[in-house]
């Protein structure tokens, strides 16, 4: 096999193999032989084949095994000899003429095995000095007023309601349990009926004007409600529309008194209310801690990116890009909005998303070498935990969440990459200079103009609501 390096541009690299026509033909008898004691051919005996017979029943598919093979070997020769580390697999590319006849041709050893191997190859770049990097850790401890706030929210989502006597309208805060037919243009549609729902008035669950002309109501009362679906409402056929809802009112139940005490605790699993208000403490902080994570990995990434500059391997930027535009075409859809309600265009955002997939590539290559010199590695064990973490994100779907990971080795590495990530950055961290400026909760969830670029992330922010709180209560109630 003879390899001709033809081209050898930035990253990119072409390569000229040819197989001779003697070769071909001694690897095709060679794979022949090797077959002729395992195939059953009617009227011969086992072993006894002639070579020649075999060539003309099975000949095509054993020369398509030696063509792959050949492909095969050459992209392993290539890399080898010129020690090379791929972007991406190499692309393989016939002469024209041949594609459609080439298996033909070789069997008959009518010409030599001719094609181009095309690849691109990672850049060589040395992993800078770190030691002049200083970075803020923002930081924000739970306070009492916070904690206080929490448990009135976990009191008041526990509360119980009571029906209200005989004949009494509904208040602001009250439950009510209501049966509702929705209409547009006089036709009802998908998804605007229900039975049995309680809805607490007051608390914009449903379409914003529909709790309010609820509030009056009596038990046995019907009402036509008139609303209109936002513009942004995420089912696209109802966005925009107006809409008309008869609703017929079951119950009417007044709220409980709300009580921070022991027994609201116990509600919850814990022996007494000092014991909810640590639980709490900790679930507000832990989630504190996770956005100051945020905000300090986007710092770090930051001051990563203005360390380096190299040329990327083209396709691993356009393939980025594919990613993160599928993404922002998507969100666009769901939202219903173009390039022009945003304020801006097609092409100018096609330019800024192109920056931000380059700096993800880039940002990759760099925390995949510092991972590979600092030999970082994340066990069989870290990987089977983010699996069970993710397979309880589904219940009930369990096994068939299992199943899917562990029969795509793909969907397996997606969990892995993370976790390689988290172990690097906080490699890195110990290069730097952290110092630790507290901050406001204001400051520490305000949002970042510029979306954050990790390998592997999404194609924005991670924009966690001001509300965490809410969340720090259910983590402390589970």
């Amino acid at each position: 096999m003879q390899v001709t390096e033809t081209t050898s541009e930035g990253l990119k690299r072409e390569f000229q193999v040819l197989l001779p026509a003697t070769e071909l033909e001694d690897r095709l008898n060679t794979e022949l032989s090797n077959i002729k004691g395992k195939v059953q051919i009617k009227g011969f005996r086992p072993g006894k084949v002639p070579v020649a017979h075999l060539r003309k029943v099975y000949g095509k598919s054993v020369m398509a095994d030696v063509l792959q093979n050949a492909v095969n070997e050459a992209n392993q020769q290539i890399v080898a000899d010129k020690g090379l580390r791929l972007a991406l697999e190499p692309q393989i590319e016939f002469p024209k003429d041949e594609e459609q006849n080439i298996i033909e041709r070789a069997l008959d050893a009518k010409g030599d095995l001719a094609f181009k191997v095309k690849l691109e190859v990672l850049p060589s770049f040395e992993l800078a000095d770190l030691s002049d990097v200083s970075i803020k850790k923002l930081v924000l401890k739970p306070s009492d007023e916070e904690i206080n706030e929490t448990l009135e929210r976990m009191a008041k989502d526990s509360r119980s309601f009571e029906p209200r006597e005989e004949g009494a309208a509904a208040q602001s805060g009250d439950r009510v349990t209501i049966d509702f037919v929705g209409r547009i243009d006089g036709t009802e549609f998908e998804g605007g009926k229900g039975e049995d729902v309680d809805l607490e008035l007051g608390s914009n669950t449903f379409i914003p004007g529909f709790e309010d002309q609820l509030v009056g109501a009596k038990v046995g009362d019907t009402r036509l409600v008139k609303v209109a679906f936002p513009a942004d409402y995420q089912a696209e056929h109802l966005a925009g529309k107006d809409a008309e809802f008869d609703v017929t009112v079951k119950v009417v139940a007044a709220p409980g008194e709300t009580k921070i005490d022991d027994e609201l605790a116990k509600r919850f699993g814990m022996d007494d209310l000092e014991k909810l208000k640590e639980a709490v403490s900790k679930a507000v902080g832990a989630d504190y801690e996770a956005q100051s994570r945020r905000k300090l990995k986007k710092e770090l990434l930051d001051a990563l990116d203005g360390k380096y500059a190299f040329d990327l391997p083209p396709s691993l930027v356009h393939q980025e890009f594919a990613a993160v535009w599928a993404q922002v075409e998507q969100d666009l859809k769901n939202r219903g909005k173009t390039f022009e309600d945003e304020g801006t265009t097609e092409e100018a955002s096609q330019a800024e998303y192109r920056k931000i997939a380059e700096r993800r590539v880039r940002l990759g290559l760099v925390l995949a070498q510092v991972g590979e010199t600092a030999d970082i590695k994340v066990s069989d064990d870290e990987v089977n935990q983010a699996l069970f973490a993710r397979i309880r994100q589904f219940p009930g779907q369990e096994k068939q969440v299992y199943d899917f990971y562990r029969n795509n080795p793909q969907a397996l590495a997606e969990l892995r990459a993370p976790l390689f990530e988290e172990k690097v950055v906080d490699h890195v961290l110990g290069q730097v200079q952290v110092v630790e400026e507290p901050v406001s909760k204001e400051a520490l969830f305000a949002e970042d103009d510029e979306a954050d670029a990790v390998t592997g992330g999404a194609a924005t922010d991670e924009k966690p609501s001001e509300s965490s709180n809410e969340a720090a209560a259910d983590k402390a109630a589970g």
